[in-house]
């Protein structure tokens, strides 16, 4: 294990030229340095915010939700209980094809119509409820503008708000201040409360793939702190962060059934996010990555790396923007939005390619919401993006 370590934390990859991890644990008193233990105190403060999302979709959420009259509905029309069909249903697939809808039908001298309609009903006790997407919606929608508001309080104060230079002022020799440790190690413990609660939540299709980006996120926003790399990546979590909670005001209000408000704050999100996307980050972030870094500290490995992941998550904005924007207008010119559905594919290039602090909003569990046909899917992962 510890020659897999030595490997893995090879600081001729992680670190500029001539600097070793030596050099970073020993700073002059009153000074820190981040260090890859910090993040341990991330999981306790997982299970502080899992449990305080508990609490408050029982007892705010909830009862907000009855006020607006939201409220589960039940299944009126449940499968009639079948331990063959219920066994293929759970262990080989939820959608049977026509060989096998003849198959069962003569296994069990069932009409196949019967049994599309056992596997309809079946699908359908699965789903969440429209009160449950309410709350996890509430829940998200407060966490997400707490944190872009704390990002903006805390960076409103730092220089490297306003001069980006100072993202590579006498790297990775930084500072590691309260404020920026605690903006990063409460995303971190957000993104650990999203793996623990998909074992508590209603099982979606999509959790394998959303298993996966959850992990990929805590890994990659484990990493960008280990080598000190958080006053960018403070940057890019704020700029990721200011569209994710106004999307989740948009789906609240469609759950809501207040169509106008929906499409108004769906507009508004579009808007948001075409600027912080397609504006901000590619002005504001890739250069500063790109071309003040090399001027000021040169390449290395992990800033290859990083840098091809921002750039691919740039070409993402790209692709997200187009599908946005195509919603926007039917939201303008047909007078409705609809409701999002979040592809579980999208989801899947989410994980596997965007860099966290560098990464994040679009959530995260996916959240179901139809567009009338033909259907664009959107995927937004939770936290940055």
């Amino acid at each position: 294990m510890a020659a897999l370590s030595v490997w893995f934390w090879n600081e001729r990859f992680w670190l500029p030229h001539n600097v070793t991890w030596a050099d970073l644990a020993d700073p002059a008193p009153g000074v820190e340095y981040p260090k890859a233990g910090h993040l341990l105190s991330a999981l306790p403060l997982a299970v502080g915010i899992f449990a305080v999302r508990i609490l408050f979709e029982r007892f705010i959420a909830s009862p907000c939700a009855f006020l607006l009259h939201i409220h589960a509905a039940s299944v009126h029309w449940r499968a009639t209980p079948n331990p063959v069909l219920e066994k293929v249903f759970t262990s080989i697939t939820k959608c049977p094809d026509s060989r096998r809808l003849d198959g069962l039908s003569k296994q069990l001298d069932w009409d196949v119509r019967k049994i599309q309609r056992w596997f309809r009903h079946r699908r359908n006790q699965d789903k969440p409820s429209i009160l449950t997407k309410f709350c996890e919606s509430m829940w998200r929608l407060i966490f997400y503008l707490f944190m872009f508001t704390y990002g903006i309080c805390f960076l409103w104060k730092c220089p490297w708000m306003w001069d980006t230079h100072h993202c590579w002022y006498n790297y990775p020799y930084q500072v590691l201040t309260p404020g920026l440790y605690h903006y990063y190690v409460t995303e971190l413990g957000f993104y650990w409360s999203l793996m623990f609660s998909q074992f508590t939540d209603i099982k979606r299709k999509d959790f394998p793939i959303m298993f996966i980006h959850h992990l990929a996120t805590v890994s990659l926003i484990s990493f960008s702190y280990a080598n000190n790399m958080l006053r960018v990546g403070s940057l890019v979590m704020c700029v990721h962060d200011a569209s994710d909670f106004l999307l989740e005001a948009a789906k609240l209000t469609n759950y809501a059934k207040y169509q106008r408000l929906c499409d108004f704050l769906f507009v508004l999100f579009a808007v948001v996010f075409f600027i912080t996307r397609l504006v901000l980050y590619p002005l504001w972030i890739l250069n500063t990555t790109l071309f003040e870094s090399w001027e000021m500290i040169g390449p290395y490995p992990s800033w290859w790396l990083f840098n091809s992941l921002l750039l691919v998550l740039q070409v993402l904005h790209v692709i997200w923007s187009y599908l946005i924007a195509g919603i926007a207008y039917k939201a303008l010119v047909r007078g409705k939005v609809g409701v999002i559905r979040f592809s579980s594919r999208i989801s899947l290039y989410f994980a596997l390619l965007t860099f966290p602090s560098i990464l994040t909003t679009t959530e995260k569990h996916t959240h179901s919401m139809m567009l009338p046909p033909p259907c664009f899917n959107i995927g937004i992962v939770p936290g940055f993006l």
